[in-house]
């Protein structure tokens, strides 16, 4: 069974960064593909961005595109989300996923198969 834990998760102004970072256990993650998704109260979880095992591909939502960064580092079983210009609309709850295929870098969070618990982002105007 594979864990995953966010972490970097706060506080911050429009305009402010933060990374993000997801460590996995419990199963080799260099096979996984990996996603970031995010949910605001009262909304639909949505995509943020996905990686494939290898980092060979990289897929972002269009609200994420040229501002996040989705990276891995399969040495240390961790995926990250460097998160730049933060807007306020950005707030909600993070959460990274695993899916057992690592071609996947996919928008469907039907396609994964782990979860983890989720990791707080507010940005406030």
């Amino acid at each position: 069974q594979v864990q995953l834990v966010e972490s970097g998760g706060g506080s911050v102004h429009a305009g402010g960064s933060l990374i993000l970072s997801c460590a996995a256990s419990g199963g080799t993650f260099s096979n996984y593909g990996m996603g970031w998704f995010r949910q605001a109260p009262g909304k639909e979880r949505e995509f943020v961005a996905a990686i494939t095992w290898n980092s060979s591909r990289r897929f972002y939502a269009d609200s994420a595109k040229g501002r996040f960064t989705i990276a891995r580092d399969n040495a240390k079983n961790t995926v990250y989300l460097q998160m730049d210009s933060l807007k306020p609309e950005d707030t909600a709850s993070y959460y990274c996923a695993a899916a057992r295929n690592g071609l996947i870098a996919d928008s469907r969070p039907i396609m994964y198969d782990y979860w983890g618990q989720g990791t707080q982002v507010t940005v406030s105007s």
